[in-house]
């Protein structure tokens, strides 16, 4: 290669990590604000003399196998019934229906007040049919659920009272994960997920910065809500968008991350990657929607920085995407691995990995002793398969970005049933081009891990090993519902029950 050349590609590659540095900057900022804050738990000021009335809202699409365990936790939950009112917010179009009609009546005939509704349309997706409800919410607080959660019966009982103070706007739950020891992907999930919801969002709520409503296993006042001016569906994470608007109108949140609503994982690699496209594409959509009001208010600047930290951090993948392009460039401009090693691979380790890899050890071990330690084995494989899904989270950036409009995919959710049962069932979530593309990369870093053994740069093969793995083990994995393949990773035992409250 030329001098030009190789100065060329040397360019492109720091900038893409310097890039990655800044957002491994920021994780390393919610670290300290998590640690300096860890100790301040959200306390009740007040409690009310008479509970107020609360409606509790199950938005619903094709749900058939979850529906009845969520309309039996609903009607568990311990708060005077003539208190209570029931939307079943349905917009299914299969056998979903009927399950919810019959359990509608189910409940009727315990003496709960449910309300059904069925809309022949998915107007708005589920932003609409929350919308649509509102004029019929008897409640003053409006509790929601996604058909896989299942809430403990104490739920309200604790989390109501913080609305005494009435400058509080939303109070979120934590998510617990039912099934995270079912496989390597649940765990990896469920250690991705705590990122966010044990460090991200107690360090934003605590710090005094804006965070989101995570769409389910919250309570909003229901006043907060039209006060932000309703439910939008211009976006495809309704939640984030409604959170910011609320929160810069003075509504005030809080996160309650020691009360655990457990949900379902997952199962399946398609069904995950179609969440995280939603989630990624979703919060995109909320920057663009946003971020300049963001910093057109009257904010402090610290909380618009967060701000734009919180809503651009998806960009990050096109950042990992420019790393798998400039890969193999890469391999040429130093010939030898020594100098490769030391003038890119431990830079790039150092800076764009070491903030990964201590966020997520500390999000396992601040909810049970020695979980980080625990962890531990898993980090290669939770960092590789974020590499594995950067094109199709990357393809979401890229959409919202341009303006690709597309429906509000939901997740398949299975309930309690077994794999062979779950490949067997109509709910699977789609197949896109970037399967393809995956397929492509996955050879692409096995032919980069020949080379680089071929060509004796020794200490590269563990990094681009890691690459190699994270695009093979989500292309096996969107495979493996027509074929079985052996698992090196089977199901670990289930562990001992926790005296940490916070144990997801």
């Amino acid at each position: 290669m030329t001098d030009w050349n190789v100065t060329l590609w040397l360019v492109c590659y720091v900038a893409v990590f310097l890039g990655l540095s800044v957002f491994g900057a920021h994780r390393l900022r919610i670290l300290w604000l998590y640690w300096r804050h860890r100790k301040a738990e959200p306390q009740v000021t007040s409690t009310f003399e008479t509970l107020p009335q609360v409606t509790i809202q199950l938005p619903l699409f094709n749900e058939m196998h979850v529906v009845d365990q969520l309309l039996e936790a609903v009607s568990q939950i311990d708060y005077p019934q003539n208190l209570l009112q029931i939307q079943i917010l349905d917009d299914s179009t299969d056998d979903t229906t009927q399950v919810c009609e019959d359990g509608a009546a189910r409940l009727r005939a315990r003496g709960f007040d449910v309300e059904y509704r069925h809309r022949d349309n998915r107007t708005g997706f589920k932003a609409g049919a929350l919308e649509e409800a509102m004029p019929s919410a008897k409640g003053e607080f409006l509790l929601i659920f996604d058909a896989d959660f299942l809430p403990p019966s104490d739920l309200l009982q604790k989390m109501i009272h913080h609305f005494s103070d009435k400058k509080v706007g939303m109070v979120q739950a934590r998510w617990g994960h039912i099934n995270k020891r079912d496989s390597l992907l649940t765990r990896l999930q469920a250690m991705m997920l705590d990122g966010h919801l044990v460090l991200e969002q107690t360090a934003r709520s605590r710090g005094g910065f804006f965070l989101n409503f995570n769409g389910t296993a919250g309570i909003w006042r229901k006043s907060t809500i039209i006060d932000a001016g309703g439910w939008e569906h211009d976006t495809l994470t309704e939640d984030m968008d409604l959170s910011y608007r609320a929160q810069m109108n003075g509504w005030r949140f809080v996160y309650l991350k020691d009360i655990l609503v457990p949900a379902e994982l997952p199962p399946d690699m398609d069904g995950f990657k179609s969440q995280q496209h939603r989630w990624t594409k979703g919060s995109i959509q909320v920057c663009k929607k946003i971020l300049g009001t963001v910093w057109r208010s009257e904010e402090p600047l610290s909380v618009k920085l967060e701000a734009t930290a919180h809503l651009a951090a998806n960009f990050a993948y096109l950042l990992m995407f420019g790393v798998v392009i400039l890969m193999y460039p890469a391999n040429f401009v130093f010939q030898n691995s020594w100098q490769k090693a030391v003038f890119l691979d431990l830079p790039v380790f150092f800076f764009a990995s070491f903030s990964v890899i201590l966020f997520y050890l500390t999000a396992q071990g601040a909810q049970r002793p020695w979980g980080w330690l625990k962890a531990l084995p898993y980090l290669p494989l939770l960092l590789a398969l974020g590499i594995g899904m950067s094109i199709n989270n990357g393809k979401a950036v890229l959409e919202a970005l341009f303006n690709q409009q597309s429906e509000f995919v939901r997740t398949p959710k299975y309930g309690q049933q077994t794999a062979p049962v779950r490949k067997r069932s109509k709910y699977k979530a789609a197949r896109s081009v970037t399967f393809w593309i995956e397929v492509a990369l996955a050879g692409y870093f096995s032919f980069l891990v020949v080379m680089a053994l071929i060509k004796g740069q020794w200490m590269s093969v563990p990094f681009l090993a890691m690459f190699q793995f994270g695009f093979l083990y989500v292309v096996v994995g969107s495979m493996s519902k027509w074929w079985s393949f052996p698992t090196l990773f089977p199901p670990a035992p289930p562990e001992e029950p926790s005296q940490d409250p916070a144990v997801a």
